[in-house]
């Protein structure tokens, strides 16, 4: 009766096989597995099966086994995504080591994922090792990062101490990545400096440009129409005005090199750095531009002056990009992508 309702309603009683495999762990306590489970879950597995169906897993303790097994039994069944997390945390390294040795390659992938999420200072420099040990490569970076950003705090760890004593290689290689990233810092910084220079080099032609053509509140041509108020286009546009107010009444901005006025001399180079930039010298109206280009055209322009014109360029292009206004079809489908997330 009881058989014939369950045919009705469409349900069908599973029979599960007994285990065939013990597991014995390092306290000499076993595991009842299944051979078919642990073989195709790892190759290694399977070869040592075909020798025996006793298998000896050493050197981690008996709770972590047993968290590896249910693991393999887990990428066969419904296991929730809290459960896994709680194995990751109180077993991620030992699990990163038998997934290791065992050629379990998605729970390798999971172990590395949680130990690099839930890393810290105090724990980074044994799960460096362990990463070293199991080829690990994302997470060994992982901790090498965190001892970058927080060397005071790892230096403090028993793991930092243990291997100035014992490991010199590793300490090595962890004092190399630290100078490493200090000089990377340097060099990201100072091209951080030389890309606000040439933004503001930049702006400075523009705003040459605005005050030569336009004119502005003290400067521009004769038949041009300043506004009474400060302009409000550049920031650069009054200090600039003063330089050019400045150059014209100089007396010494024709001297030599060594006597010129330091705010004339800044004049000279921005009229260059123009006309080396300018494609219409006959129609232009930025004062000696044609002069320069002519002067330029007969003598050889050296290399650091063509690359500081180059790098100008570049980010006169790069701002105009990024001030430009974006197409309304562009926004709207932005906006439906960062919706979708």
């Amino acid at each position: 009766m009881g058989a014939s309702a369950d045919r009705r309603n469409g349900f069908r009683r599973w029979h599960v096989p007994p285990t065939d495999v013990r597991i014995v762990t390092s306290d000499g306590q076993s595991i009842p597995a299944h051979s078919t489970v642990l073989a195709s879950s790892s190759s290694v597995l399977e070869r040592m099966l075909d020798r025996s169906r006793i298998l000896h897993i050493l050197g981690v303790p008996h709770d972590s086994v047993v968290a590896f097994v249910r693991l393999l039994y887990s990428s066969r069944s419904t296991t929730s995504a809290r459960e896994a997390r709680e194995e990751m945390e109180r077993h991620g390294m030992a699990l990163l080591a038998l997934s290791h040795a065992y050629r379990v390659r998605w729970l390798k992938r999971r172990c590395e994922a949680g130990l690099a999420a839930w890393l810290s200072a105090a724990r980074a420099i044994d799960v460096l090792k362990l990463a070293r040990l199991c080829d690990a490569p994302r997470l060994h970076q992982r901790c090498l990062r965190l001892v970058a950003e927080d060397f005071a705090a790892v230096q403090e760890s028993e793991g930092w101490r243990f291997v100035q004593k014992h490991d010199p290689s590793l300490e090595l290689e962890v004092l190399q990545f630290l100078q490493e990233t200090a000089q990377r810092r340097k060099r990201w910084k100072r091209e951080r400096a030389d890309q606000a220079m040439y933004r503001q080099l930049s702006e400075a032609m523009d705003c040459l440009q605005h005050i030569c053509t336009e004119g502005c509140t003290d400067v521009g041509p004769h038949n041009s129409r300043r506004p009474d108020n400060p302009c409000m286009s550049f920031n650069t546009c009054e200090g600039l005005q003063l330089h050019i107010r400045h150059f014209a009444t100089c007396g010494r901005k024709l001297q030599e090199a060594g006597k010129t006025c330091t705010h004339c001399k800044r004049m000279w180079q921005l009229f260059r750095l123009h006309s080396s930039l300018c494609d219409q010298p006959a129609s232009c109206r930025i004062p000696l531009c044609k002069q320069f280009k002519e002067k330029m055209q007969e003598e050889k322009v050296d290399k650091t002056w063509r690359l500081l014109a180059k790098k100008v360029a570049i980010a006169r292009v790069m701002s105009s990009l990024a001030n430009r206004e974006v197409p309304q079809a562009v926004h709207k489908s932005w906006m439906r992508c960062r919706g979708r997330r």
